[in-house]
């Protein structure tokens, strides 16, 4: 499996983990507590096979944590009902674009 799908794969355990700790309700639910557990315990093991697999760190968790912000985010809004303004959308922005000039950055270095 490459770096990036397995990356993809952290990324979606961490989302998932983290929109079931608000479900979990103070893990006063069951369901979502185990898919907190399972979820994060996913994503840490996928990002460290990542990082084994020679992607730098700081490429690595930058695209990490930038996707887990921007997607937690929508879902929130989404399904989730949280809301938005224009500064949390510039923010999600900015996050975005920085990520893209790490990874441009990292790519000339």
């Amino acid at each position: 499996m490459g770096a990036y799908l397995l990356l993809a794969l952290a990324i979606a355990a961490e989302v998932s983990a983290t929109i079931s700790l608000k479900l979990s309700e103070g893990f006063s639910k069951v369901g979502p507590s185990i898919i907190v557990v399972v979820g994060y315990a996913i994503a840490f093991v996928a990002l460290a096979r990542v990082l084994k697999m020679g992607l730098a760190v700081g490429v690595a968790y930058a695209i990490w944590a930038a996707a887990g912000v921007a997607l937690v985010a929508i879902i929130g809004v989404v399904f989730l009902k949280e809301p938005v303004n224009a500064a949390m959308i510039a923010g999600l922005a900015l996050v975005i674009g920085g990520v893209v000039l790490i990874e441009v950055g990292s790519a000339s270095a």
